[in-house]
């Protein structure tokens, strides 16, 4: 397996963008320079709206350079879900806006004359287990009543063990960065203006708002988009407790067996996706799946062992030759919020809780930010608004969250971590106690110590050690640090505290 974490998406090069080093004034400001920024930027500075985007890294380096890019209205088992709380309008409602933004990507596709493996595929979902069996039924009768295009069958081309499966038509995969960085090109050709490694940290309000960096620079805009995955401005609407944040992993493999064509997911747990993409002109597996919450359960090394083992098991895997994880974000009641950030704040626009399916529902949020902006009207405001609260499952889900929050808090602070002496092999970190202080310590690759205080800047539950990617995760809110404390993730703002490496021997 490859020692390193590295998507495949991000052998494509994108420009590079300086860093915003003074304020400056713009029609519209966005946060983040994944999917929903840079459509969001594109549709606007189309309609004359001139556009400042930043990110507080490098574009299209988080969860959409590190999405499996299918471009589908096949969410899981999600149609029954939503007939049940949210009635057959709003759920047809959520089908049509899904299939809009598949259109939306393939006219723009045709319009910017792309060449990002954009390929037509039917999408399936499948399971192996009885138990599951009645729940994909159901999800079928929801397609029956909203008249989705489908099958039901038991069989379906990839070959591994199924009872049923449910496969949605004329769905899609595509490269993703290969797609923006087109976009980001037309852009700039429209004169949007790209900043990256420029950290957003507040909203001010005069007549405008202001976005605030972390370097004390102002954006003075007349609205603002939050597409920087986790909310960076929340303004007391307590999206840290109304989200829960997931891993996943992928792992793209070689095998000596064709690929049969489509993507795959099953029904139950734990994960399993299936699909292709072309790499030197062969066909590379993308194998992905593990979900689990961030900081929580067991090793995150084992998840890609365990994705390797399936592999092994059924495609015959030639060799490994990426391997990456990614990180996303649920509503309570598995809708993405979309829109005004609060009733008294309609400039402020946030996009968050895409569930991992980012690629069509980043889309739609640009669509719907847009047509906010442009004051143009939509058949979507309603079901996506962030200020709706459905009391189911909204309130039973809003309790387990919460619940399950105060107890990884309690456990963070009760642990009976102890004062150990610091023997780590190179690239290994444990936690231990210093001065009574609850420590985390890595020893880098060239035998460098590096120490930080394992208690979260955001609410102080207590991080916990990501062996895959060398990161410090919260297992409360999902925020995620660096090995020495730099912020990686919300809803953190501010870095764990350094410890002095000196202060362990």
């Amino acid at each position: 397996m490859p020692p390193e974490s590295h998507s495949f998406w991000r052998e494509t090069s994108l420009p590079s963008f300086p860093t915003l080093e003074s304020s400056v004034h713009t029609d519209v400001g966005i946060v983040g320079g994944g999917i929903t920024g840079i459509t969001a930027a594109y549709i606007l500075a189309k309609q004359n709206i001139n556009v400042t985007l930043i990110d507080a890294d490098v574009i299209v380096n988080g969860t959409t350079g590190h999405t499996t890019a299918k471009i589908t209205a096949q969410h899981g088992l999600i149609y029954d879900e939503l007939i049940k709380h949210f009635g057959f309008d709003k759920a047809k409602l959520y089908y049509k806006a899904m299939m809009e933004a598949k259109q939306f990507i393939e006219d723009t596709i045709k319009q910017l004359d792309i060449d990002c493996d954009y390929k037509k595929e039917d999408a399936y979902i499948y399971t192996n287990s009885d138990q599951w069996k009645l729940d994909l039924e159901k999800e079928k009768q929801a397609y029956d009543q909203l008249n989705i295009e489908h099958e039901w069958s038991k069989e379906m081309p990839l070959d591994i063990p199924i009872k049923s499966v449910l496969q949605m038509k004329n769905q899609a995969q595509f490269h993703p960065l290969k797609y923006l960085n087109k976009m980001v090109h037309a852009c700039k050709e429209l004169g949007v203006q790209f900043y990256e490694h420029t950290t957003a940290i507040d909203v001010e309000y005069n007549k405008y708002p202001s976005i605030v960096t972390k370097r004390g620079h102002r954006i003075k805009c007349k609205q603002v988009i939050c597409a920087s995955h986790f909310p960076f401005y929340d303004r007391n609407s307590f999206y840290f407790a109304r989200m829960y944040t997931e891993r996943a992993y992928i792992l793209a493999i070689q095998s000596n067996k064709p690929f049969p064509g489509g993507m795959y997911i099953n029904a139950e747990s734990p994960t399993r996706s299936v699909r292709s993409t072309k790499w030197n002109g062969e066909d590379l597996w993308l194998i992905s799946g593990e979900n689990h919450k961030t900081g929580q359960g067991k090793s995150t090394r084992s998840h890609f062992k365990a994705l390797q083992t399936f592999a092994n098991e059924y495609f015959h895997v030639d060799q490994i030759k990426y391997r990456w994880s990614a990180q996303d974000i649920t509503t309570l009641d598995k809708v993405p919020y979309i829109g005004p950030i609060k009733k008294s704040e309609d400039a402020v626009f946030v996009a968050t809780g895409f569930r991992k399916w980012g690629m069509t529902n980043g889309t739609v949020a640009a669509k719907i930010i847009s047509d906010y902006i442009l004051k143009q009207s939509s058949p979507y405001h309603e079901l996506f608004t962030p200020l709706r609260f459905k009391a189911d499952p909204s309130i039973r889900k809003f309790a387990q969250m919460n619940a399950d929050v105060a107890k990884h808090m309690i456990q963070g602070k009760l642990d009976n971590t102890r004062n150990n002496s610091i023997e780590l092999a190179r690239d290994q970190a444990t936690v231990t106690r210093i001065n009574g202080n609850r420590t985390g310590v890595y020893k880098d690759t060239e035998n460098n110590l590096h120490a930080v205080d394992t208690t979260c800047t955001h609410l102080g539950c207590e991080v916990e050690w990501n062996s895959a990617e060398r990161t410090w995760d919260c297992p409360c809110h999902g925020s995620r640090f660096s090995y020495s404390g730099e912020v990686i993730d919300g809803p953190a703002k501010q870095p764990l505290k350094q410890i002095d490496p000196s202060k362990l021997n």
